[in-house]
């Protein structure tokens, strides 16, 4: 064996092994981590233990309401352990909370789901800029955004609300969505007729 040879294995003996996390991204309702389908399979994928994930998920979401939507990112190690990193609810989620609306709106620029005003828009902002993707963006810059995600969902930014008035715009709201529902059930045994 020559002088290279010798060398290489040598190193190959002192050089570590790099091992690759295994990254999981994923929307688990606060106090409600289960073994069940979709989160039971997608931990046990990555031969993480279900049973201790959820008790320690539902341990650290035990003061926050429950069944809100939390972001979470997960990474596994290569010894079966994880860390856990929980992020603020979803930006979708805290507009239409403000907004007061359960569902955004079906054709987003042709009708309004609800409003909210530039007060709201700025604590919610002031929320979500410390989520660590967002932690590089100026408050400019998240609010903007927000905008832009309020508009997708069919919620209108404004400066002021009168309460009377938007009490009565939800009102009429809800029998708009009441039957946009019923329009959809009724394509959906449609279509399952034709089909059957």
């Amino acid at each position: 064996m020559s002088k290279a040879a010798g060398k290489l294995k040598s190193l190959k003996k002192t050089v570590e092994r790099v091992t690759h996390t295994s990254k999981l991204k994923t929307n688990i309702p606060a106090g409600m981590a289960a073994a069940g389908p979709p989160l039971g399979p997608m931990l046990g994928q990555r031969a993480i233990n279900i049973a201790a994930f959820c008790k320690d998920f539902n341990a650290k979401t035990a003061e926050m309401k429950e069944g809100v939507p939390l972001p979470c990112r997960i990474s596994v190690n290569s010894d079966r352990s994880y860390d856990l990193a929980i992020h603020h609810p979803p930006a979708t989620f805290f507009l239409k909370q403000a907004a007061g609306i359960q569902r955004g709106t079906m054709t987003p620029g042709k009708e309004v789901a609800g409003m909210i005003t530039l007060k709201h828009l700025y604590e919610i902002a002031a929320i979500k800029i410390q989520d660590p993707p967002n932690v590089l963006l100026t408050m400019q810059q998240m609010c903007e955004m927000l905008i832009s995600i309020a508009r997708t969902c069919g919620i209108k930014v404004v400066r002021e609300i009168d309460p009377a008035a938007y009490g009565e715009f939800l009102e009429e709201r809800k029998l708009i969505v009441e039957q946009q529902r019923r329009e959809l059930q009724e394509k959906r045994e449609a279509k399952m007729l034709r089909t059957g």
